[in-house]
């Protein structure tokens, strides 16, 4: 026997699997602990165990005058919401409240909810951090940020000569 060659008695046995529905319960558990903690659905239960950490997605679009970055905060006021420019870093912070409160004849409701979000996104060295600009509409953080004058570059076309 060769040193590359191992017998059946040294291989090691692979992960074994409980069967198809024991798998399948396991993923349906793990997208549901996705679900329950991702953005921008809050937590089902006021449970101390569950999260409401919000984590928005961005939408980043750029040209070659500015970069503009969108994101989108269902629920959230302006008011709670803040951008700051640090080292090169942008930085969003926010905090969503909610009450709801309904009083009929034969019942009464009160529901309140609450979570905060960070996001912090490295800018390129392109961009003028100086001139950022930030706007709020219908759900919807707007930020434009131009680049720099000697980052707008003329395009220019290369000619592919013959080798």
């Amino acid at each position: 026997m060769s040193d590359i060659e191992i017998s059946k008695s040294q291989r090691q046995p692979g992960p074994r699997s409980r069967g198809l529905f024991e798998d399948f319960r396991d993923e349906m558990n793990r997208v549901f602990e996705r679900f329950e903690t991702g953005w921008p659905h809050w937590s089902l239960t006021n449970a101390p165990w569950t999260s409401s950490a919000m984590v928005p997605d961005l939408d980043v679009h750029e040209n070659d005058k500015s970069m503009t970055i969108e994101v989108e905060l269902p629920g959230v006021d302006e008011k709670d919401v803040s951008v700051t420019v640090n080292n090169g870093y942008l930085t969003i912070k926010g905090e969503k409240k909610s009450e709801r409160e309904e009083k009929k004849e034969n019942y009464y409701v009160a529901e309140r909810s609450f979570g905060s979000f960070e996001r912090s996104l490295r800018l390129p060295d392109t961009l003028d951090d100086s001139k950022i600009e930030a706007s709020f509409e219908k759900g919807v953080l707007k930020i434009s940020a131009p680049k720099r004058p000697e980052a707008v570059k003329a395009e220019r076309k290369i000619e592919i000569g013959k080798g």
